[in-house]
């Protein structure tokens, strides 16, 4: 095994319609698409192993989609690429997200004045009905996305037929199931689809957590070489520590909360000042975590800021409409 070097003219391999809607939709590739690109265009084995956000599943599908819109359109082409995702959501979230490169490749070439390449996507998971897999068979996809267990299926079915031109098969969030049955289940499967195929498929393996590299590379190509993308990935923080008041000493709020039995009676509290703080990071962001150290500040917590955020649009607390941002509270 190697850890691949990254190539500085490695975009000059992608076709131009590729190249320009990637340079128009991005500043630049990150390392590990560089690393990727120089690896997959070798036709070695390739893991690419990056943080969330790195731009790996791009990466990974950038190259065939180039390739395939180069091939032009052919009825009779049968599915070429597969994706394998353990998590049936990403895979919906995948096809999803496919559309944008598909669009913007397609677009770019009309613009240049070159025949637009017609790509299609389709999906097979449990979810998939009796009539859209007999459609999937008549006209395969060009892209086919799936899960572990649906591939298996596929496999034992007059389904096989669409994967008997496969070349390209995308292995995502590869730490999910190396190590386990299930994994074990998915390699038998990577070697039943080879050996249909005239030549064993490329395999691409994508995951954000990954160690040790050289283990899950062995997982997911066998006995085969396999080429590692691990960019360098420092770890960043952004930590700020904010105080709801100017002066701890003088908290000039009484805790409705606090016992009054107590002697000297309380004569002030933060956590007044903390909740209106709270509310606002709230109201001012799409989703928040909180961490308790108890269940039981955590559910009074949780209605505190139910209470404070009703009285800021004057009503009680409702309980069927919920505030803007979704409250997650956790305890350890």
């Amino acid at each position: 095994m190697a850890t691949h070097s990254i190539g500085t003219d490695i975009m000059e391999k992608l076709s131009r319609p590729t190249r320009e809607w990637f340079n128009g939709a991005f500043p630049a590739p990150t390392s590990a698409q560089l690393g990727a690109w120089s690896s997959i265009s070798s036709g070695s084995h390739t893991l690419v192993v990056a943080p969330t956000g790195s731009g790996k599943t791009l990466s990974a599908f950038l190259w065939a989609l180039d390739e395939l819109a180069q091939l032009g359109a052919d009825s009779t082409r049968k599915t070429k690429v597969l994706y394998i995702s353990p998590l049936k959501a990403l895979a919906v979230d995948v096809e999803r997200n496919l559309r944008a490169p598909l669009v913007g490749i397609t677009q770019t070439a009309k613009r240049l004045g070159l025949n637009p390449p017609e790509i299609s996507v389709g999906v097979r998971s449990g979810d998939t009905s009796a009539a859209d897999r007999r459609t999937m068979i008549k006209t395969p996809p060009d892209i086919l996305i799936t899960t572990p267990e649906s591939l298996f299926l596929m496999l034992t079915s007059a389904a096989r037929d669409i994967l008997a031109e496969v070349d390209t098969v995308i292995v995502d969030e590869v730490h999910a199931v190396a190590g386990t049955k299930r994994g074990a289940h998915l390699a038998v499967s990577l070697e039943r689809l080879d050996a249909m195929l005239d030549k064993p498929a490329q395999r691409i393996g994508l995951s954000a957590t990954v160690r040790p590299h050289e283990e899950v590379g062995r997982f997911l190509a066998g006995a085969a070489p396999i080429e590692i993308v691990a960019p360098p990935a420092p770890k960043t923080f952004d930590l700020t520590v904010q105080v709801p008041v100017e002066d701890m000493t003088e908290l000039g709020v009484t805790d409705p909360n606090a016992d009054t039995s107590a002697a000297p009676p309380a004569q002030g509290s933060i956590w007044p000042h903390v909740e209106e703080k709270m509310v606002d990071l709230i109201l001012e962001h799409k989703s928040c975590i909180v961490f308790a150290n108890s269940r039981r500040l955590a559910e009074r917590l949780t209605a505190r800021l139910n209470e404070v955020y009703a009285e800021r649009i004057g009503g009680g607390v409702d309980t069927e409409h919920k505030p803007p941002s979704q409250v997650g509270t956790a305890s350890d």
